[in-house]
């Protein structure tokens, strides 16, 4: 736990005596998780990138040293102010593929739907980092009705991904109008949903939340985590609810040195999905976000780490490596190559096998 962090000046509840989430560097001092002394310099790094620390988390923080990996994740770091080479405000090329407002459309069978640009926490790695915030445009209902109208026009797209920002930080009451106007869009198939909530804030995953995720099509809450001890018991409950409601979920993982980059805290994290029913997906090879080269690791780093995983796994745990190539021309599978072009393929130690004889 931090230490020498001085005394309380804040109240961290609301007004119903519950914990509320951490907004500012003053809260984050108040809670203990950060030194007094270091507040001023904090400042500068909130002034550009949002803060937000759910209780859930919050309890995490408390409970490791300051560069523990649930710390790294979600305080703010001086060096995000440090713009690295390559950096990039729109790393992954949002802007080129912007069809309307709040609507990306990448691929020809599906669109990524950006109802709102807030989250239950900033990642101090995000690639939207730029974009999200309490200051970000959420679309009203005239924007979203232009959005659903370009999903109608269309044919050809078969899935619709919701993002942000985090949807699920809308009132089920809004998520349940979403998900009911695509589900009356007879050509659309997959309704995904890409969030954080069920970890960092399982009360907002309730009933009513489970029912406003009910459709016809085929549902997936792509659940986004990085270590093993997001999987409080309460963010298992939460996931619990909606696995028994029938949603389908799959988890997705950003590589980050200091929080998952060696082959224990990955392998734990895998397990912990799988052990929760929620399939591993995709691996992200982090992007070249402004501030963000602290976390960074090399592909061949991230290569080593899944060869190293093979066999300690079973195939369940296995997520795809992928990298999210800048200027928008979307993901490509970079994990280690086991076949060369001779027909000889390696074993998980490393050692070829010549497959031609």
């Amino acid at each position: 736990m931090p230490a020498d962090v001085g005394t309380a000046s804040v109240s961290l509840t609301d007004e119903t005596d519950r914990p509320r989430t951490l907004r500012s560097v003053a809260e984050l001092v108040d809670a203990r998780l950060v030194a007094p002394q270091a507040a001023d310099e904090l400042e500068h790094v909130t002034r550009r990138y949002a803060l937000a620390i759910t209780p859930a988390m919050r309890d995490l923080i408390a409970g490791e040293s300051p560069d523990g990996p649930i710390a790294r994740q979600f305080l703010p770091d001086p060096r995000e102010l440090v713009v690295g080479p390559g950096e990039r405000i729109d790393p992954i090329g949002d802007e080129r593929h912007l069809a309307v407002k709040g609507l990306v459309h990448r691929y020809p069978d599906r669109v990524l739907l950006k109802p709102t640009h807030a989250c239950p926490v900033y990642c101090r790695f995000c690639f939207r980092r730029e974009m999200v915030g309490p200051g970000g445009e959420a679309l009203d209902s005239r924007e979203l009705g232009v959005a659903l109208d370009y999903i109608r026009e269309r044919p050809t797209i078969r899935e619709v991904i919701l993002s942000g920002g985090d949807p699920l930080v809308l009132s089920p009451r809004r998520i349940g109008e979403i998900v009911a106007a695509l589900d009356a869009i007879g050509h659309l198939e997959v309704i995904r949903v890409h969030t954080r909530v069920p970890l960092v804030d399982p009360p907002r995953i309730s009933a009513a939340m489970v029912a406003a995720l009910e459709s016809r099509k085929a549902v997936y809450v792509v659940l986004h985590a990085n270590h093993a001890r997001e999987f409080t018991t309460a963010g298992r409950a939460a996931c619990a609810r909606l696995v028994r409601a029938g949603v389908a979920m799959l988890g997705q993982t950003v590589l980050l040195r200091g929080i998952n980059a060696d082959a224990a805290a990955l392998e734990a994290l895998l397990r912990a999905f799988v052990a929760n029913r929620i399939k591993p997906y995709y691996l992200h090879h982090p992007d070249m976000a402004p501030g963000t080269s602290h976390f960074r690791v090399t592909i061949e780093e991230g290569q080593a780490l899944m060869r190293s995983l093979r066999g300690r796994v079973s195939g369940l745990a296995q997520p795809t490596y992928v990298l999210d190539i800048p200027d928008g021309h979307g993901k490509v599978p970079i994990g280690p190559a086991y076949l060369d072009g001779e027909g000889r393929v390696s074993d998980p130690a490393g050692v070829c096998h010549d497959l031609m004889r």
